[in-house]
């Protein structure tokens, strides 16, 4: 059984440190295999609740940062969802960037009791260490959006 049909709004966040790496989480993906993905912090828009606000929020759940705003979106993602687990066929996320003074460890405090299991690890990467390894990631250009954050610094 494929995911039902229906429109999944997420706010994600590329978290960028001053030698240009980005946080990024593993994180099993909704669908049977589990198979695991680095992707950046982030998540749903809940109703009533706008991109923007969204990603302050899910920056605060899923980091332990708290910020008022973080600006304009600096990309938008319109996509087909596959995972067979998955709760909606298609995918609308707005990516919003926060350059940090240093890298930190994330704290799970906020973390939903899901993202307890399914997120297993934490990275600070480059555009150059995803385009070069051999970790899954997504989006397909990820490392292009971490180099556009990292080129502002």
């Amino acid at each position: 059984m494929g995911p039902r049909p229906g429109l999944r709004r997420t706010s994600r966040i590329l978290v960028v440190d001053p030698s240009g790496a980005a946080l990024l989480f593993l994180t099993a993906a909704p669908d049977s295999s589990r198979s695991a993905r680095w992707i950046t912090p982030g998540g749903g828009v809940d109703p009533g609740e706008t991109h923007a606000q969204a990603a302050v929020r899910e920056l605060f759940e899923e980091t332990g940062l708290r910020v008022d705003d973080l600006g304009p979106s600096i990309h938008s993602l319109d996509f087909a969802v596959s995972w067979d687990e998955a709760d909606h066929d298609q995918g609308h996320a707005e990516y919003y960037a926060l350059r940090v003074a240093e890298r930190f460890v994330p704290s799970s405090a906020n973390w939903t009791a899901e993202e307890h299991v399914d997120v297993t690890a934490h990275w600070w990467a480059t555009a150059e260490e995803l385009r070069s390894g051999s970790e899954p990631y997504e989006p397909a250009h990820l490392p292009d959006l971490i180099r556009l954050v990292a080129d502002e610094g």
